[in-house]
């Protein structure tokens, strides 16, 4: 056990050298959805909580803790995104207990970015015709626990992205590592490496163009630019402190670090108030480094970075099966805009 947990660190320590934050790429990178999450409950903690998370929204963070559904999870989310954008987040997973140590996943988020107007050169104020992006992405996981300590997981995800006329299509693998300790298992200690695969490009009809040439008319396919996944690694840690002996009443210290391979490093906080394992409330902080370290620095503070909260209402709904419904909520502030809410449905049972 000692020789995996310290395997584990060597790896995050190359790692972090690896994916070290890179403000001078920003903005090179595309697919960028694979950085929202949809997910209430870990959306009211800023998506810190590497080592504990478990369930379907394991998924989105680290496939390790898909492992920690006890057994079948079915979740359902929306999220208004970024207040005042009309974009939405829609999401849903499930999650299935295998034998004593594996699970597997399956997770799907939409962004609906709603109607766009046509625009044209003759027509810069719209031709009164309008489409639609779409950007879809559909995750395979598979986690596995290891005398009851180490979970290690794995997702396989497609991603697509079109208009009517032009399309992406890539695919990325997540891998995650975490690893409990503690009489009651009150450390966890977690490692993610996620939205690595090969570069995508667009393609279609959207590239074409007429060109006039010795009088004659002839049409040319143009080729887009390739660009890269936002690659981001993960390292998150927590403890519960137990207030009473009975363990109805515990908080949860969290700490994440997050590495962008194309933008800046974020440190992360939080706490998490648990009673009876039937009502949560939680909150944490994101701060990103680097911003206005020189003269010539004009990296700016992402969308996200500040305060978020949420709150987990658990209803029993059968006690001999100890199926249960729980309602999530999740803030998160931004600037601009007014930030974004989060409302998922989850049924365990």
């Amino acid at each position: 056990m000692k020789k995996i947990f310290i395997l584990c660190i060597t790896l995050c320590t190359a790692t972090c050298i690896l994916f070290a934050g890179n403000p001078d790429r920003q903005g090179e990178a595309g697919a960028y959805e694979l950085l929202m999450n949809p997910w209430a409950k870990s959306a009211g903690l800023h998506t810190i909580n590497t080592g504990s998370i478990g369930g379907v929204e394991a998924m989105r963070l680290n496939p390790a803790g898909v492992s920690r559904v006890m057994g079948t999870e079915l979740a359902l989310s929306h999220t208004f995104y970024l207040v005042g954008t009309d974009i939405s987040l829609n999401a849903a997973g499930f999650a299935q207990k295998v034998g004593k140590s594996g699970a597997f996943g399956v997770s799907i988020m939409a962004v609906d970015v709603g109607d766009l107007p046509i625009t044209t050169v003759d027509q810069p104020e719209g031709t009164g015709a309008t489409f639609s992006p779409g950007f879809i992405n559909i995750g395979l996981s598979y986690a596995h626990t290891f005398e009851n300590k180490v979970s290690v997981g794995v997702t396989l995800r497609g991603i697509s992205e079109s208009t009517a006329d032009l399309n992406a299509t890539g695919f990325a693998i997540d891998a995650g590592v975490q690893y409990v300790s503690g009489d009651n298992d009150e450390f966890k200690f977690g490692i993610s490496l996620r939205n690595v695969g090969s570069p995508m490009s667009y393609k279609g009809e959207g590239l074409s163009y007429q060109l006039e040439i010795d009088e004659t008319t002839k049409i040319f396919s143009g080729r887009s630019e390739t660009f890269e996944l936002p690659s981001v690694l993960n390292i998150g840690a927590s403890y519960d402190f137990q207030l009473d002996e009975s363990s109805k009443h515990m908080i949860t210290v969290l700490g994440n670090f997050t590495a962008n391979s194309f933008s800046n490093d974020q440190l992360s906080g939080g706490l998490e108030y648990s009673m009876a394992k039937l009502f949560q409330i939680r909150a944490a902080y994101r701060y990103t480094t680097g911003l206005n370290s020189g003269k010539d620095t004009v990296a700016k503070a992402p969308v996200y970075n500040g305060l978020a909260a949420g709150v987990s209402v658990m209803i029993p709904l059968n006690k001999e099966t100890e199926a249960k419904l729980a309602i999530d909520y999740g803030y998160r502030s931004s600037d601009p805009w007014d930030g974004s809410h989060s409302l998922a449905l989850r049924m365990l049972f």
